[in-house]
């Protein structure tokens, strides 16, 4: 069985970046949970949210799976001032202005695969909280599939002012995405390191107006750039996507115990294109089967926030957005009791 001392012996060639001490020697193994050969670590360093913690938190799962661990989940904080002085490093004057140090609650959007509408959830809850007052964000954290400005009708691209980004305003949220840095809808080609780097830019160097929420769209499944997520929001929230079909749920199963495991709070299931309900007699058709959500929300024990029909947004050609429903659409006042929930759950 592994034990603490076994981790912490594994520990003790890994060095903080920039302080160039192990991590033993600054004490920077706060909490350490051991199940199952499941290490779960909370380590303290000198600057957490860099990129040069994508390479160390690397390291670090290397060396514990050497010692004998399956899975290894990591939390990051930062090393007191004290104890940065005393190894040598300069205490910060000002805090970094960054979303990583402000009160802004984050919220994930995940889902087990692709094609299930997390995007359209993604857009359309940040359009609903904006209308419920909230100060609103979202980054298109998709970075091989990103959509969001396409759903949103955006045509423009943020400002760049010295070192700064300024995000896109739209319907009342602020947007930041891949797809305003790539020309022509090139693909993206980038490996983990590069694509962690820019996750942590948007968090860092956008110029955010004081949010309430952060939404984040996510890529399905359990890669990269959701592992990366997870290490970087401690206290993020989460809300899965699925639809009706039980293939479905049984893989979104999967990106929901990613957030248990890494200690995220599931705020609840979103079933996607639930039922189809006819114009003409009102009668529900079940396209994609049923019962998917309720039995993915009782498998995470949580609980399912909506229940979206198959539907389409009443297109204005004049204030184009292909997928964001109006507050008056049967869908859209869906998305606001969504929302109202949301905020009801998180209490801010």
């Amino acid at each position: 069985m592994l034990t603490e001392e076994q981790v912490l012996k594994a520990l003790e060639t890994v060095q903080d970046p920039h302080l160039n001490k192990t991590l033993i020697e600054l004490g920077s193994v706060k909490e350490m949970k051991i199940k199952d050969k499941l290490v779960s670590l909370k380590l303290a360093i000198a600057e957490p949210g860099t990129a040069e913690q994508m390479a160390l938190q690397q390291d670090i799962v290397n060396k514990v799976k050497e010692a004998g661990a399956e899975s290894v989940g990591l939390r990051f904080e930062k090393l007191s001032d004290e104890v940065i002085q005393k190894h040598g490093g300069a205490a910060e004057e000002e805090e970094e202005k960054s979303l990583l140090n402000s009160d802004t609650t984050f919220i994930a959007i995940t889902s087990g695969k692709g094609g299930v509408g997390k995007s359209t959830v993604s857009v359309n809850l940040a359009t609903s909280l904006a209308r419920e007052g909230k100060k609103v964000g979202i980054i298109d954290a998709d970075i091989y599939g990103f959509s969001v400005p396409d759903m949103m009708g955006i045509e423009e691209r943020p400002k760049v002012v010295g070192e700064r980004i300024y995000p896109v305003s739209r319907f009342g949220v602020q947007v930041i995405s891949m797809g305003f840095f790539v020309e022509d809808n090139s693909p993206i080609i980038w490996r983990g390191p590069m694509l962690g780097k820019m996750l942590n830019n948007f968090f860092n160097e956008v110029e955010w107006d004081d949010l309430d929420y952060l939404i984040l769209d996510l890529p399905p499944g359990t890669g990269d750039v959701a592992l990366d997520i997870h290490s970087m929001l401690p206290q993020s929230k989460e809300i899965v996507v699925t639809t009706p079909h039980a293939t479905a749920a049984f893989v979104a199963a999967r990106a929901g115990a990613m957030a248990i495991k890494t200690d995220h709070e599931i705020l609840g299931i979103v079933e996607n294109m639930a039922y189809f309900e006819s114009k003409t007699t009102g009668e529900k058709e079940y396209v994609f089967g049923k019962g998917g959500g309720p039995k993915l929300a009782e498998e995470l024990r949580s609980e399912v926030l909506a229940q979206i029909p198959l539907g389409q947004p009443v297109i204005d050609e004049e204030d184009f957005a292909p997928s964001v429903y109006g507050a008056d659409h049967p869908i859209g006042k869906i998305y606001t009791e969504m929302a109202q929930k949301v905020i009801s759950k998180i209490g801010k």
